[in-house]
């Protein structure tokens, strides 16, 4: 034997081998036990030709000490070495597996395994030979048996993708064997497990392949999806699924478990029906009864891709003619496609954050976003259009370009991404053996993969820039695939454009949640119509809004809200700009508009705060010193009263739509929204007193000083969108004037009608009636008249509605005298004693029965029924009036500052505490959101599902989830009231009706 003259490091570093010396050593022991006179320099350019020539070498030297024969074959040129050496570079999982069997590279040698012409199996051929590897076995010997012949085949399937010259265009037929091939794994399994299974011959079973199986597109290493089907043969069901149940289970442990020969892959039968809680096996009956009554609109999508894998292919055939027509029937059903995408959604949620930028199938721009469009596409056209009626990928998306459904460049370029995509993670996979669909971080595993697939220079850097361009790709044509064809349907666009037919284009539109498809094709027609530059740059904004519209609670809404939007601004030169370039502007527009009706109502009054949107501090609120100046200078710019009024009205209302957006898009937390609203809502009162003082003293002069003290909740800095300005109005005559009463009436008066009626902003009730003898006193006091009131006729409710009281506007002096007047009535030196305890509880409990609106549950109201609003305020107010004059820290109008203070002096526990915060945070934040969503106030869960989805969303919650706001409700209410009646009432109210006392033994609070 003649060893041939190595090549030089240098020369197998140019080779591509990354240790040269390592691979200089290999060299020489390999070309030491190879039979005759083997040429080095031909053998290493075979190996610079695979993915990674070390392990290919390495590969070799290996397997030349198992079987000296394998020489022969390495020795010479051709098809035969180079299927070898693709192996043993491509897969170091099956290069053990020859070094394990190396009879099996003979195998790899012959010129036309699979015939001539062939460069793949059929699947036939693949069923018999694994079968008849396994007839007359049992137990091990049979599982064993099975693995080898398995990996007989993957072996000659991987070869012939590593040597193919053109991987991407092979890739379907590799899919498609790999899936023929696990299916012929799972008959030579049923063999085996009928041959072990008692009473099989009673028992008629199949395996349904579902997911990738069923679809003919396997990974190299991926669980198995299967359901199981029996039927009796000849004796009755229960017997047919005992026994199909012990046939199903060995099935599984035949495939999944490990032996000497290791395992071919898990069989997962999770998408059977009920899933893992289901029983694994079923009758037709059983079947139908589960589709036709309870399946989720996402098992009728994974029923897409069902077809025969294994057993009785008549039983399978009756079970497919059954499921089938469900499958194109699930787009009628009510909320489809939000329910897939709302699936879609919870899938990419349980990708590990660390994973989510290397993952080729569940991340943006991966595998899912192609399989999940193409997918839901068939679904909504495929009812009446049975071309589209494929399990295959790429065959269903061919079926939507050819149907008209996808444009045919974007059907090209989404194929060509697929094929890409798929080829990477079945050379990733391939590797190890190993079902992952990550990326490689490694520069090593990079370049493997890169040269793979034809990478030479700088193969890592230039794969994953590759890959990156991919993703970026694919993302884009997702969020195109949908609504780009919708504008072509009622747009004048390029000849080459996909053009939907009217009615499918309703059809779309329809199943993507637009409940008026005609109204919108109407919409999309107005918007795009023409070639002005607007028309020209909303036909590129719309395709992606379009999408975000649909991802709304309201879509219908929205789409109307841009035209309307767009109609008044589409001219403008900023308007369109902002939305094409300004990164999440017009995102962030679409998904306001989809969503609230109260914002949408405030942005038609003034369109161009849509630019708010495209500032970089366009959503943070405003200093209170620069509101009070804006609202000053919009005053004195117009002498007439009624234009100074709207003025600061719409001062108001951009502040206010300001701080509308900043919630909806997540800008601002509820805490600082609350005190954002009660600052704009003051300065506000602080100007229009301005301008109602100026509109009657004119240019005389003022009789007396005027106040203007917050109650409720604005006077605790409390306020939501819903909320009235509870108010009291002072006047103190100045020295020496006359007429300060009328003069203060005069004035109030006319800050209440310049307030009040249609203006720019939403209009703000304002309430006196928390005033000295509520509605029945008058509207106006003088300090003095406060002043003696409080000392001889106050009511202890008065002294409670004081807690919250705060000078907001007026004179200083005025507003410090006042507040000095009310510090006794609210926190009494000594606290109140018991029996104004009793007087407060024996009121809340009255007005628990004679408050609450007719009609309206207790259970369910916000701010009124039990464990609501109300319920948590007196408590902390009752707690106020009893120990504020111990603890400073209860010395404040804010309820859950309050709250936060008895906490800390001990006077209730903190677990306490906290179920009493969540319930008047949650309800707080329910009323905006029903205002947000409503465009009006709502004090209960909606009981309509669309509008509680709608306060759903604006709550962050996922899609789908509004049916459970109610529940959490009153789950919340629920807890709430149990503390409420412990710490209020001193114990629960044991079968009381609303407004009945507690006993006289319950436990003083």
């Amino acid at each position: 034997m003649t060893t041939a003259r190595q090549p030089l490091p240098a020369h197998l570093s140019r080779a591509g081998f990354t240790d040269a010396r390592r691979a200089e050593r290999l060299l020489d022991e390999l070309l030491a036990s190879m039979p005759g006179d083997p040429d080095a320099e031909d053998l290493t350019d075979a190996l610079s030709r695979v993915a990674d020539p070390d392990e290919a070498l390495l590969g070799a030297v290996r397997l030349v000490e198992a079987d000296p024969e394998v020489g022969l074959v390495l020795l010479e040129a051709g098809t035969a070495r180079d299927r070898v050496l693709a192996v043993l570079g491509g897969s170091t999982a099956l290069a053990d597996h020859l070094v394990r069997h190396p009879e099996h590279v003979a195998v790899l040698a012959q010129t036309h395994p699979f015939g001539r012409g062939r460069a793949l199996p059929e699947p036939g051929e693949l069923t018999d030979r694994l079968v008849r590897a396994v007839e007359g076995l049992t137990d091990r010997e049979g599982m064993d048996a099975l693995r080898v012949a398995y990996r007989r085949e993957l072996l000659l399937i991987a070869a012939a993708d590593l040597v193919s010259e053109d991987p991407v265009e092979l890739l379907p037929d590799v899919a498609a064997a790999l899936a023929d091939l696990a299916c012929a794994a799972l008959e030579a399994a049923v063999v085996l497990a009928r041959a072990q299974t008692e009473g099989q011959e009673h028992c008629r079973f199949s395996v349904i392949g579902m997911g990738k199986t069923g679809g003919r597109e396997l990974n190299y290493i991926s669980d198995v999806d299967v359901v199981f089907l029996v039927g009796p043969a000849g004796e009755g069901d229960d017997e047919a699924l005992a026994v199909g149940s012990r046939l199903a289970t060995a099935v599984m442990r035949i495939c999944s478990q490990s032996t000497g020969e290791g395992a071919l892959w898990q069989v997962d039968a999770a998408l059977r029906p009920e899933g893992k809680n289901g029983p694994l096996v079923r009758s037709l009956e059983s079947h139908r009864g589960y589709y036709q009554r309870w399946a989720s609109t996402w098992e009728f999508q994974a029923l897409l891709k069902a077809r025969h894998a294994a057993g009785d292919e008549e039983l399978s055939r009756e079970w497919l003619d059954l499921v089938q027509p469900m499958v194109w029937e699930a787009s009628a059903r009510e909320g489809f496609v939000e329910n897939v995408q709302s699936m879609r959604r919870r899938v990419e949620e349980h990708v590990p954050p660390a994973e989510a930028p290397w993952q080729l199938k569940l991340g943006p721009g991966g595998l899912r976003d192609i399989e999940f469009s193409v997918q839901l596409l068939q679904l909504v056209h495929g009812r009446t259009d049975e071309e589209l009626h494929s399990g295959t990928t790429l065959e269903a998306l061919t079926a939507l370009r050819d149907g008209g459904y996808v444009g045919r460049d974007d059907a090209g370029d989404l194929d060509a991404a697929y094929r890409f995509l798929r080829v990477l993670e079945h050379r990733i996979q391939l590797h190890r053996l190993r079902r992952t669909h990550l990326m490689p971080s490694t520069e090593a595993d990079q370049r493997r993969l890169g040269r793979s697939l034809g990478e030479r220079r700088d193969a890592a850097a230039s794969l994953v820039q590759r890959w990156r361009a991919q993703q970026r790709e694919v993302r884009r044509l997702h969020e195109r695939l949908f609504y780009r064809p919708l504008l072509a349907a009622v747009a004048k666009l390029t000849s080459d454009e996909v053009r939907l037919s009217p009615e499918a284009a309703r059809v779309r539109l329809s199943a993507l949640g637009f409940r008026d498809p005609a109204g919108a094709m109407r919409h999309l027609e107005s918007l795009t119509d023409g070639v002005s530059r607007r028309a020209t740059i909303q036909r590129h904004l719309l395709p992606v809004m379009l999408g975000w519209f649909a991802d709304g609670a309201d879509p219908d809404a929205g789409l109307l809200a841009f035209r309307r939007i767009s109609d008044t601004l589409g001219t403008t030169h900023w308007y369109l700009k902002m939305l094409r370039d300004e990164g999440s502007a017009a995102e962030r527009l679409a998904h306001v508009l989809a969503t609230s009706r109260y914002a949408v109502e405030l942005l038609i009054k003034a369109p161009e705060s849509v630019s708010l949107l495209g500032e970089a501090t366009g959503l943070r609120p405003v200093s209170r010193e620069a509101l009070g100046a804006r609202m000053l200078a919009a005053a004195e710019r117009h002498d007439d009263p009624q234009d100074a009024f709207t003025g600061i009205r719409s001062v108001r209302a951009k502040e206010l739509l300001r701080l509308v957006l900043a919630d909806l898009v997540g800008e601002i937390d509820q805490p600082a929204l609350r005190s954002a609203l009660t600052e704009l809502t003051d300065e506000l009162l602080a100007a229009a007193l301005a301008v109602a003082t100026r509109a009657v003293v004119g240019d005389g002069q003022p009789a007396a000083s005027m106040l203007i003290v917050g109650v409720g909740r604005l006077g605790g800095r409390e306020l939501g969108y819903a909320s009235d300005a509870d108010l009291m109005f002072v006047y103190e005559p100045l020295e020496g004037a006359e007429g300060a009463a009328e003069q203060a009436s005069e004035i109030i008066a006319a800050l209440r009608k310049g307030l009040s009626g249609n203006g720019p902003d939403p209009t703000l009730e304002l309430d006196a009636s928390l005033r000295p003898e509520g509605k029945s006193g008058p509207l106006v006091r003088s300090f003095e008249s406060y002043s003696v009131y409080y000392q001889r006729w106050s009511a202890g409710w008065e002294s409670q509605a004081l807690l919250r009281a705060r000078p907001l506007a007026g004179d200083d002096d005025l507003a410090q005298r006042f507040t000095d007047l009310i510090q006794p009535l609210r926190w009494p030196d000594d606290g109140i004693d018991q029996a104004a305890v009793r007087d407060i509880r024996r009121l809340k409990a009255r007005m628990e029965g004679e408050r609450l609106p007719r009609g309206a549950d207790p259970r369910t109201h916000f701010k009124l029924g039990l464990g609501g609003l109300t319920d948590v305020e007196w408590v902390v107010q009752l707690t106020q009036l009893q120990h504020a004059h111990e603890h400073d820290g209860l010395r404040t109008t804010g309820t859950l500052a309050a709250l936060n203070a008895a906490v800390e002096a001990s006077l209730i526990s903190e677990e306490d505490a906290s179920v009493l915060r969540r319930s008047w945070t949650l309800a707080s934040r329910l009323r905006d959101a029903g205002v947000l969503w409503r465009g009006r106030p709502v004090e209960s869960v909606p009981s309509d599902s669309r509008e509680a989805e709608g306060v759903s969303r604006i709550l962050g919650r996922p899609p789908g989830h509004g049916s459970e706001l109610a529940e959490e409700w009153r789950r919340t209410a629920r807890r709430c009231r149990h503390v409420v009646e412990q710490l209020l009432y001193g114990g629960p109210l044991h079968g009381a009706t609303v407004g009945r006392l507690p006993s006289s033994g319950a436990r003083p609070s």
